[in-house]
């Protein structure tokens, strides 16, 4: 979501969503006391060290940083929504809140005992919020959310929404039954478009997508700040913000169901190399696609880049056909529903990865990237040279 050489009327839109978010952020800061101000503010965007703790993000339920929502009044909490909610399209808004509601789903699907090193480790109050840099004027500023299965990351730079990746969303489980016989899956088309998509793929092109018959354990590029060649899946226990827990029993226990996860995926070192990330694309491009296919693909970005403000979707660029075309799609695992699977989008500019591999494929992990200006690193580095240069 750069903010060079777009049009005036693009421009437009990118300021109207900074001033929402603006006007939410400085009612949220301003409904808070100073004690939990202090941990709700984070230092102004840079694009220099002082700014690496606002490019941590993780997707487990760890400490995210920022104030919990168990940490805030109902007021304060329903003040903090109203920003998350301005960096949401509405169908993503409506998917992240269903999501936090499934911790007490997940709770009670695990026997509620799990802890994770505090007192409740399935919990819905366990989602962070932090402000970095002072809401509106042209100074860099930006927010980010989340708790396990969510992660959403914004910055305004000159008065403009210029970045919402990295934004992961994710449900545990993926699949629950609801009464009359009716089924709640908050990412189901994210899966069935991929899995339709790959479905129709004839004999040569499915040789090209897949890239691997076992899918990987996590999707690969975890929760790095910067990718880079070769990343490799990094184990469940690794994506955490302390790196042990103080309880030995507790770090015992994830330790162990780390391990297990990474078992049940079976894949070996030449897998793991194979499936790795890569600055080339890997899979089938959209050029060698059919019409019908080339429209799931479409209807399949659109579950990732619609999850953007009103207004803001990149999904329009796509339409050239010649955008189009340099997108890749690659496959790993099982294309048959309830296996696990994993499946990967690439194209400049954009890296979209989803798995559902975890609790005998019931919990899914997906993930927008743009991995050459994520966190806004390029606005930040244009506002720097246009307003610090000597």
């Amino acid at each position: 979501m750069a903010n060079e050489g777009t049009s005036t009327g693009e421009s437009s839109v990118r300021r109207e969503a900074a001033t929402r978010m603006a006007e939410a952020a400085a009612a949220w800061l301003d409904s808070l006391d100073e004690v939990q101000r202090r941990t709700a503010r984070g230092a102004v965007p840079a694009d220099d060290a002082s700014d690496t703790e606002r490019r941590r993000w993780f997707y487990t339920p760890t400490d995210h940083g920022g104030l919990t929502v168990h940490q805030q009044r109902p007021a304060q909490q329903q003040a903090a929504m109203r920003l998350v909610s301005t960096g949401l399209s509405r169908p993503a808004y409506v998917t992240a809140a269903t999501i936090m509601g499934l911790e007490n789903v997940l709770d009670q699907l695990e026997g509620f005992v799990t802890r994770f090193d505090r007192e409740r480790g399935r919990d819905p109050g366990q989602y962070y919020l932090r402000v970095f840099g002072e809401p509106g004027g042209t100074r860099p500023w930006g927010w980010r959310f989340g708790g396990h299965h969510v992660s959403l990351n914004n910055l305004v730079a000159d008065g403009e929404l210029v970045a919402t990746t990295p934004c992961f969303l994710g449900a545990d489980p993926a699949t629950s039954p609801l009464l009359g016989g009716a089924t709640s899956r908050p990412l189901g088309r994210v899966e069935d478009l991929a899995r339709d998509l790959v479905r129709s793929l004839g004999t040569d092109l499915m040789a090209r997508a897949l890239l691997l018959p076992r899918a990987p354990s996590d999707f690969v590029t975890a929760n790095r700040t910067v990718l880079a060649e070769g990343d490799q899946v990094i184990p469940l226990s690794g994506v955490w913000r302390d790196e042990r827990f103080a309880d030995p029993v507790e770090q015992a226990k994830l330790q162990a169901l780390s391990d297990r996860i990474d078992e049940a995926a079976g894949l070996t070192e030449h897998d793991h190399r194979t499936v790795a990330y890569s600055l080339a694309p890997k899979g089938v491009p959209a050029a060698h696609l059919d019409a019908e296919q080339r429209g799931l693909l479409q209807a399949l970005l659109g579950t990732y880049l619609d999850r953007a403000p009103a207004g803001l979707s990149p999904l329009a660029t796509y339409a050239d056909d010649a955008v189009l075309d340099t997108v890749h799609f690659a496959w790993a695992g099982s294309t048959e529903p309830g296996l696990p699977h994993y499946y990967r989008l690439q194209a400049p500019r954009l890296l979209l990865e989803w798995d559902n591999t975890q609790r005998d494929a019931n919990h899914a992990h997906s993930v927008w990237r743009d991995p050459t200006t994520d966190f806004g690193l390029d606005a930040l580095a244009h506002h720097r040279a246009a307003h610090h240069s000597a």
